[in-house]
Protein backbone atom coordinates (compact mmCIF):
# COMPACT_ATOMS: atom_id res chain seq x y z
CA UNK A 1 0.00 0.00 0.00
CA UNK A 2 1.66 3.31 -1.56
CA UNK A 3 1.10 6.72 -0.46
CA UNK A 4 0.03 7.67 -3.93
CA UNK A 5 -2.19 4.73 -4.20
CA UNK A 6 -4.44 6.34 -1.15
CA UNK A 7 -3.90 9.96 -3.11
CA UNK A 8 -5.74 8.42 -5.87
CA UNK A 9 -8.24 6.93 -3.63
CA UNK A 10 -8.75 9.84 -1.80
CA UNK A 11 -9.43 11.81 -4.90
CA UNK A 12 -12.00 9.92 -6.67
CA UNK A 13 -14.19 10.06 -3.71
CA UNK A 14 -13.49 14.10 -3.94
CA UNK A 15 -14.33 13.95 -7.48
CA UNK A 16 -16.82 11.29 -7.94
CA UNK A 17 -15.41 10.77 -11.32
CA UNK A 18 -11.81 8.66 -12.23
CA UNK A 19 -11.48 10.71 -15.47
CA UNK A 20 -11.99 14.31 -13.32
CA UNK A 21 -9.40 12.72 -10.66
CA UNK A 22 -6.80 11.68 -13.08
CA UNK A 23 -7.04 15.35 -14.23
CA UNK A 24 -6.76 16.95 -11.05
CA UNK A 25 -3.86 14.99 -10.30
CA UNK A 26 -2.22 15.40 -13.53
CA UNK A 27 -2.31 11.94 -14.20
CA UNK A 28 -3.31 10.17 -17.27
CA UNK A 29 -6.60 8.00 -16.73
CA UNK A 30 -4.91 4.31 -17.28
CA UNK A 31 -2.12 5.74 -14.86
CA UNK A 32 -4.70 6.35 -11.62
CA UNK A 33 -6.66 2.88 -12.79
CA UNK A 34 -3.50 1.25 -12.37
CA UNK A 35 -2.68 2.46 -8.64
CA UNK A 36 -6.26 1.52 -8.10
CA UNK A 37 -6.25 -1.88 -9.51
CA UNK A 38 -2.66 -2.52 -7.36
CA UNK A 39 -4.08 -0.82 -4.44
CA UNK A 40 -7.14 -3.92 -4.59
CA UNK A 41 -4.85 -6.26 -4.89
CA UNK A 42 -2.57 -5.07 -2.17
CA UNK A 43 -5.97 -5.06 0.67
CA UNK A 44 -7.12 -8.33 -1.26
CA UNK A 45 -10.61 -6.32 -1.61
CA UNK A 46 -12.88 -4.77 -4.86
CA UNK A 47 -12.81 -0.67 -3.70
CA UNK A 48 -15.01 0.49 -6.87
CA UNK A 49 -17.66 -0.27 -8.59
CA UNK A 50 -18.70 1.69 -12.18
CA UNK A 51 -21.95 2.17 -12.92
CA UNK A 52 -24.32 5.03 -15.19
CA UNK A 53 -24.49 6.94 -11.97
CA UNK A 54 -20.66 7.10 -11.85
CA UNK A 55 -18.33 5.66 -8.75
CA UNK A 56 -19.45 4.48 -6.16
CA UNK A 57 -17.30 2.86 -3.14
CA UNK A 58 -17.61 -0.71 -2.15
CA UNK A 59 -18.17 -1.22 1.75
CA UNK A 60 -14.61 -2.18 1.71
CA UNK A 61 -13.73 0.86 -0.17
CA UNK A 62 -15.13 2.86 2.09
CA UNK A 63 -13.99 1.42 5.31
CA UNK A 64 -10.59 2.08 3.34
CA UNK A 65 -11.12 5.66 2.12
CA UNK A 66 -11.65 6.87 5.87
CA UNK A 67 -8.17 5.28 6.93
CA UNK A 68 -6.92 6.74 3.80
CA UNK A 69 -7.43 10.06 4.58
CA UNK A 70 -6.50 9.81 8.07
CA UNK A 71 -3.11 8.56 7.09
CA UNK A 72 -2.44 11.19 4.54
CA UNK A 73 -3.55 13.85 7.17
CA UNK A 74 -1.14 12.52 9.27
CA UNK A 75 1.64 12.57 6.95
CA UNK A 76 0.99 15.99 5.94
CA UNK A 77 1.24 16.63 9.89
CA UNK A 78 4.77 14.78 9.61
CA UNK A 79 6.06 16.59 6.82
CA UNK A 80 4.76 20.15 8.14
CA UNK A 81 6.34 19.28 12.11
CA UNK A 82 9.90 18.33 10.38
CA UNK A 83 9.72 21.50 7.88
CA UNK A 84 9.48 23.37 11.18
CA UNK A 85 12.36 22.05 12.80
CA UNK A 86 14.34 23.13 10.05
CA UNK A 87 13.28 26.48 9.73
CA UNK A 88 10.37 26.03 7.07
CA UNK A 89 7.59 28.28 7.03
CA UNK A 90 4.76 27.35 9.86
CA UNK A 91 2.24 24.71 9.94
CA UNK A 92 -1.42 25.35 10.09
CA UNK A 93 -4.20 24.52 12.80
CA UNK A 94 -7.66 23.73 11.45
CA UNK A 95 -10.85 24.28 14.61
CA UNK A 96 -14.03 23.86 14.70
CA UNK A 97 -15.67 25.32 17.80
CA UNK A 98 -19.30 25.78 18.69
CA UNK A 99 -21.03 29.16 18.88
CA UNK A 100 -20.55 29.89 22.84
CA UNK A 101 -16.20 28.72 22.61
CA UNK A 102 -16.53 31.24 19.29
CA UNK A 103 -17.81 34.06 21.06
CA UNK A 104 -16.44 33.54 24.23
CA UNK A 105 -13.09 31.99 24.32
CA UNK A 106 -11.71 32.32 20.54
CA UNK A 107 -10.65 35.85 20.20
CA UNK A 108 -8.66 35.48 23.34
CA UNK A 109 -7.25 32.15 22.77
CA UNK A 110 -6.32 33.56 19.01
CA UNK A 111 -4.72 36.84 20.39
CA UNK A 112 -2.16 33.83 22.76
CA UNK A 113 -1.26 31.71 19.86
CA UNK A 114 -0.68 34.67 18.19
CA UNK A 115 2.50 35.23 19.98
CA UNK A 116 3.31 31.71 20.52
CA UNK A 117 2.95 30.77 16.98
CA UNK A 118 3.02 34.63 15.20
CA UNK A 119 3.58 32.28 11.78
CA UNK A 120 0.87 29.94 12.10
CA UNK A 121 -1.90 29.85 9.77
CA UNK A 122 -5.20 28.95 11.26
CA UNK A 123 -8.42 27.76 10.06
CA UNK A 124 -12.02 28.12 11.81
CA UNK A 125 -14.70 26.28 11.15
CA UNK A 126 -18.36 26.21 13.32
CA UNK A 127 -20.10 23.23 14.08
CA UNK A 128 -21.83 21.23 16.36
CA UNK A 129 -19.81 18.12 17.59
CA UNK A 130 -21.57 15.66 16.00
CA UNK A 131 -21.19 17.67 12.41
CA UNK A 132 -17.50 17.71 12.85
CA UNK A 133 -17.05 14.00 13.80
CA UNK A 134 -16.38 12.90 10.60
CA UNK A 135 -13.54 15.18 9.97
CA UNK A 136 -12.03 14.52 13.15
CA UNK A 137 -12.20 10.62 12.50
CA UNK A 138 -10.37 11.61 9.11
CA UNK A 139 -7.91 13.96 10.17
CA UNK A 140 -9.34 16.85 8.49
CA UNK A 141 -9.29 18.45 12.11
CA UNK A 142 -6.95 18.99 14.63
CA UNK A 143 -9.50 18.79 17.26
CA UNK A 144 -12.96 20.89 18.68
CA UNK A 145 -14.36 22.12 21.00
CA UNK A 146 -17.99 21.37 21.23
CA UNK A 147 -20.24 20.80 23.95
CA UNK A 148 -21.31 17.25 24.13
CA UNK A 149 -20.90 14.21 26.42
CA UNK A 150 -17.24 11.86 26.01
CA UNK A 151 -19.76 8.61 26.22
CA UNK A 152 -21.03 9.63 23.09
CA UNK A 153 -17.49 9.89 21.71
CA UNK A 154 -16.33 7.17 19.07
CA UNK A 155 -13.52 4.83 20.17
CA UNK A 156 -11.08 7.04 17.13
CA UNK A 157 -11.41 10.38 19.19
CA UNK A 158 -9.70 11.44 22.04
CA UNK A 159 -11.37 13.78 24.39
CA UNK A 160 -10.60 16.46 27.44
CA UNK A 161 -13.50 17.28 29.27
CA UNK A 162 -13.14 21.31 30.12
CA UNK A 163 -16.19 22.11 32.15
CA UNK A 164 -20.26 22.74 32.07
CA UNK A 165 -22.00 24.36 29.90
CA UNK A 166 -25.44 25.51 31.97
CA UNK A 167 -28.15 26.13 29.37
CA UNK A 168 -31.11 28.69 29.68
CA UNK A 169 -34.19 29.88 28.10
CA UNK A 170 -34.10 33.31 26.28
CA UNK A 171 -36.33 35.81 24.69
CA UNK A 172 -35.53 39.66 23.37
CA UNK A 173 -35.75 42.28 25.90
CA UNK A 174 -39.34 43.16 27.39
CA UNK A 175 -40.71 39.76 26.14
CA UNK A 176 -44.19 38.73 27.40
CA UNK A 177 -43.24 36.06 29.41
CA UNK A 178 -40.12 36.99 30.50
CA UNK A 179 -41.50 36.79 34.70
CA UNK A 180 -42.29 33.57 33.43
CA UNK A 181 -40.89 30.58 36.11
CA UNK A 182 -42.72 27.26 35.22
CA UNK A 183 -43.41 25.57 32.12
CA UNK A 184 -47.28 25.79 32.06
CA UNK A 185 -46.61 29.85 31.41
CA UNK A 186 -44.70 28.88 28.30
CA UNK A 187 -47.15 26.15 26.42
CA UNK A 188 -48.13 28.77 24.04
CA UNK A 189 -44.74 30.24 23.18
CA UNK A 190 -43.56 30.68 19.91
CA UNK A 191 -39.65 28.73 19.98
CA UNK A 192 -36.67 29.00 17.51
CA UNK A 193 -34.32 26.24 17.93
CA UNK A 194 -31.55 24.15 16.40
CA UNK A 195 -32.78 20.23 16.67
CA UNK A 196 -29.38 19.16 14.78
CA UNK A 197 -27.80 16.01 16.42
CA UNK A 198 -26.04 17.16 19.88
CA UNK A 199 -28.07 20.29 19.65
CA UNK A 200 -28.99 22.16 23.03
CA UNK A 201 -32.52 21.66 21.32
CA UNK A 202 -32.95 18.28 20.82
CA UNK A 203 -31.53 17.57 24.16
CA UNK A 204 -33.95 19.72 26.00
CA UNK A 205 -37.21 18.05 23.91
CA UNK A 206 -35.81 14.56 25.37
CA UNK A 207 -35.75 16.05 28.41
CA UNK A 208 -39.17 17.61 28.09
CA UNK A 209 -40.39 14.03 27.02
CA UNK A 210 -38.56 12.50 30.13
CA UNK A 211 -40.55 14.96 32.71
CA UNK A 212 -43.93 14.41 30.85
CA UNK A 213 -43.91 17.66 30.19
CA UNK A 214 -45.52 19.11 26.80
CA UNK A 215 -42.74 19.70 23.59
CA UNK A 216 -43.13 23.54 21.80
CA UNK A 217 -46.14 23.37 19.53
CA UNK A 218 -45.23 26.58 17.88
CA UNK A 219 -41.48 26.24 16.35
CA UNK A 220 -39.45 26.93 13.70
CA UNK A 221 -36.39 25.07 13.54
CA UNK A 222 -32.76 26.84 12.61
CA UNK A 223 -29.32 25.59 12.25
CA UNK A 224 -27.90 28.83 11.90
CA UNK A 225 -27.08 30.14 15.06
CA UNK A 226 -26.76 33.88 13.84
CA UNK A 227 -30.77 33.57 12.51
CA UNK A 228 -31.58 31.84 15.19
CA UNK A 229 -30.15 35.12 17.61
CA UNK A 230 -31.48 37.26 15.43
CA UNK A 231 -35.27 35.95 15.51
CA UNK A 232 -35.10 35.81 18.97
CA UNK A 233 -33.69 39.60 19.06
CA UNK A 234 -36.37 40.62 16.73
CA UNK A 235 -39.45 38.14 17.34
CA UNK A 236 -41.26 36.70 20.18
CA UNK A 237 -39.55 33.37 19.37
CA UNK A 238 -37.49 32.09 22.69
CA UNK A 239 -34.65 29.66 22.48
CA UNK A 240 -32.70 27.72 24.51
CA UNK A 241 -28.58 28.24 24.23
CA UNK A 242 -25.85 28.01 26.92
CA UNK A 243 -26.74 31.10 29.61
CA UNK A 244 -22.91 31.95 28.80
CA UNK A 245 -24.00 33.34 25.12
CA UNK A 246 -26.78 35.06 26.05
CA UNK A 247 -25.47 37.04 28.96
CA UNK A 248 -22.02 37.87 27.01
CA UNK A 249 -22.69 42.24 26.23
CA UNK A 250 -22.21 41.97 22.53
CA UNK A 251 -23.57 38.34 21.22
CA UNK A 252 -26.38 38.43 23.77
CA UNK A 253 -27.48 42.19 22.96
CA UNK A 254 -31.28 43.23 23.50
CA UNK A 255 -31.47 39.35 25.33
CA UNK A 256 -32.70 38.58 28.03
CA UNK A 257 -33.10 35.14 30.23
CA UNK A 258 -36.38 33.41 31.01
CA UNK A 259 -35.78 31.84 34.62
CA UNK A 260 -38.17 29.04 34.53
CA UNK A 261 -37.11 25.58 36.48
CA UNK A 262 -36.68 22.96 36.06
CA UNK A 263 -33.96 23.00 33.56
CA UNK A 264 -32.10 20.05 31.70
CA UNK A 265 -28.79 19.47 33.69
CA UNK A 266 -25.45 21.43 31.89
CA UNK A 267 -23.77 19.36 29.51
CA UNK A 268 -20.27 19.31 29.24
CA UNK A 269 -17.66 21.06 26.95
CA UNK A 270 -15.25 18.89 25.55
CA UNK A 271 -12.06 18.91 23.14
CA UNK A 272 -12.37 16.42 21.25
CA UNK A 273 -9.76 15.42 18.77
CA UNK A 274 -8.42 11.80 16.19
CA UNK A 275 -5.12 12.24 18.43
CA UNK A 276 -2.85 14.68 20.04
CA UNK A 277 -0.78 16.84 17.65
CA UNK A 278 2.16 18.39 18.43
CA UNK A 279 1.22 21.27 15.89
CA UNK A 280 -2.46 21.73 18.05
CA UNK A 281 -1.51 21.43 21.34
CA UNK A 282 -0.58 24.96 22.33
CA UNK A 283 -4.12 26.33 20.90
CA UNK A 284 -5.62 23.35 22.55
CA UNK A 285 -3.81 24.38 25.95
CA UNK A 286 -5.00 28.16 25.16
CA UNK A 287 -8.33 27.09 24.77
CA UNK A 288 -8.60 24.87 27.89
CA UNK A 289 -7.02 27.64 29.94
CA UNK A 290 -10.06 29.97 29.52
CA UNK A 291 -12.83 27.17 28.96
CA UNK A 292 -11.47 26.33 32.45
CA UNK A 293 -11.47 29.77 34.34
CA UNK A 294 -15.06 30.95 32.64
CA UNK A 295 -16.69 27.44 34.04
CA UNK A 296 -15.57 28.05 37.17
CA UNK A 297 -16.05 31.69 37.43
CA UNK A 298 -12.72 32.77 38.69
CA UNK A 299 -11.81 35.92 37.01
CA UNK A 300 -9.80 34.74 33.95
CA UNK A 301 -7.12 37.45 34.07
CA UNK A 302 -5.95 36.41 37.58
CA UNK A 303 -5.98 33.06 36.41
CA UNK A 304 -4.46 33.53 32.93
CA UNK A 305 -1.84 35.62 34.94
CA UNK A 306 -0.83 32.75 37.22
CA UNK A 307 -0.81 30.12 34.45
CA UNK A 308 1.07 31.57 31.52
CA UNK A 309 4.37 30.92 32.81
CA UNK A 310 3.39 26.79 33.41
CA UNK A 311 1.74 27.43 29.37
CA UNK A 312 4.24 28.27 27.98
CA UNK A 313 7.05 26.29 29.29
CA UNK A 314 4.97 23.17 28.49
CA UNK A 315 4.02 24.09 25.02
CA UNK A 316 7.60 25.00 24.17
CA UNK A 317 8.37 21.26 25.66
CA UNK A 318 5.62 19.66 23.03
CA UNK A 319 6.82 21.72 20.35
CA UNK A 320 10.87 20.24 21.40
CA UNK A 321 9.38 16.57 21.09
CA UNK A 322 7.24 17.26 17.70
CA UNK A 323 9.18 13.55 16.60
CA UNK A 324 8.42 12.08 20.26
CA UNK A 325 5.70 9.18 20.81
CA UNK A 326 1.76 9.94 20.70
CA UNK A 327 1.40 8.94 24.51
CA UNK A 328 4.17 10.89 25.59
CA UNK A 329 2.76 14.05 23.66
CA UNK A 330 -0.70 13.41 25.13
CA UNK A 331 0.97 13.05 28.81
CA UNK A 332 2.51 16.49 28.51
CA UNK A 333 -0.92 18.22 27.19
CA UNK A 334 -2.60 16.42 30.24
CA UNK A 335 0.27 17.63 32.61
CA UNK A 336 0.09 21.31 31.43
CA UNK A 337 -3.83 21.38 31.55
CA UNK A 338 -3.45 20.14 35.16
CA UNK A 339 -1.11 22.51 35.88
CA UNK A 340 -3.50 25.69 34.73
CA UNK A 341 -6.59 24.06 36.41
CA UNK A 342 -4.35 24.31 39.66
CA UNK A 343 -2.93 28.01 38.86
Amino acid sequence: MKDHQLRALVQVAECSSIRAAARSMHLSQSALTKALRELEEDVGAELLTRSYKGVEFTPAGTVLLSHARLALSILEKATEEIRRLRGGAGSHVVIAVTPMAGALALPRVLREYEQLRPDAEVHLTEGLLTQVLPDLIEGRLDFAIAVADPDDLPYEIVFEPLGPAEAVLAGRTGHALANATTWAELKDAKWVMNLSPGSLGRSLLAWLSEQGLEPPKHMVRCSSTMLMLELMQRTDCIGIGPARLFEDKLVGHGIQCIHVRPLPPPMPVTTAQPGPSASAISTLLCAALYLRSSATGTPPASRIGKALPFMRRFICASASTCTSTPRLRAATMALAIRLLVKA
